[in-house]
């Protein structure tokens, strides 16, 4: 591990401190799982994005617009 060192302000400081009695924890062990869930859902966050930027993005084939409500009936009709 990489020895780091962070400035944060007396009352995130208290509350981490908190944290990590009441869980058991060094403080460096609350601070290290908190980044990595930072991380985990900064990932999350852009295939979200790039999933809202494709929603709607492409036509029908065959014109229909109630795909979005008959997705079901259309992939029935076109696997038998």
């Amino acid at each position: 591990m990489v020895r780091t060192q962070v400035q944060l302000p007396e009352e995130q400081l208290r509350r981490l401190r908190r944290t990590a009695r009441t869980q058991g924890l060094s403080i460096s062990e609350v601070v290290r799982r908190c980044i990595e869930r930072a991380l985990a859902e900064e990932g999350l966050d852009a295939r979200w994005e790039r999933a809202l930027k494709a929603a709607g993005a492409f036509q029908d084939p065959h014109g229909s617009a109630d795909v979005a409500t008959r997705h079901d009936a259309y992939l029935d009709e076109a696997y038998r």
